[in-house]
C-alpha cells in the first residue's frame, strides 16, 4: 500500500526541509527521487543539499547525468515510474500533485498556502481510495514536524 505524506509549509520553505528528510532517507538505506518543475526550485535544493545540513554533504545528482544510476537522491524536473537511480520514495518538492508518485512505496507532498486548495482536493481523492495511506504534517513555530488531522 502507498503512503503519502502531506507536509504543509507554514513555516520553512521546501530547501529547508527536505534535507532533514533526505538525511533519515539515507540513513535507512533507501534512494530518493525529488521532483521539482522549475529549474530555479531545483537549483535551490541542489544548493541546499550541498550545505544546509552542517559538516554533511547529502550525495546527489540531476537526472540526465553521466552517474545519474547511482545518486542517492536524484533531482528532476519530471517524475519517471522507473527512476534511473532506482528509488522506491519519491518528494513532490513543488507542490504539485502526480498520479505516478503512486507507483512508489512512499511519497512525500510539499506544499505552502498558494497550494493548500489543491492539497485539499488531493488529500480527499487519495482518502477515498482504500489502497493509499495518507498522512498530514505541520510543522510549529520551532520547526518541528507532528503528524496532524
Amino acid at each position: 500500500m502507498p503512503r503519502v505524506d502531506f507536509y504543509r509549509l507554514t513555516r520553512d520553505p521546501v530547501e529547508r526541509v527536505l534535507p532533514a528528510i533526505a538525511t533519515r532517507i539515507l540513513g535507512n538505506g533507501d534512494r530518493l527521487l525529488v521532483v521539482a518543475g522549475p529549474a530555479m526550485q531545483r537549483q535551490a535544493i541542489d544548493e541546499a543539499l550541498w550545505s544546509l545540513v552542517p559538516a554533511s554533504f547529502l550525495p546527489h545528482g540531476a537526472a540526465g547525468s553521466p552517474d545519474e544510476a547511482i545518486e542517492p537522491i536524484l533531482l528532476s524536473g519530471t517524475l519517471d515510474a522507473a527512476p534511473p537511480n532506482g528509488a522506491r520514495l519519491v518528494a513532490l518538492a513543488d507542490g504539485e500533485w502526480r498520479e505516478g508518485a503512486l507507483g512508489f512505496d512512499r511519497a512525500f507532498l510539499f506544499f505552502d498556502n498558494s497550494r493548500i486548495d489543491e492539497a485539499r482536493a488531493t488529500w480527499r481523492a487519495l482518502a477515498a481510495r482504500t489502497e493509499v495511506d495518507n498522512r498530514f504534517w505541520k510543522q510549529d513555530e520551532n520547526g518541528r514536524w507532528s503528524e496532524g488531522p
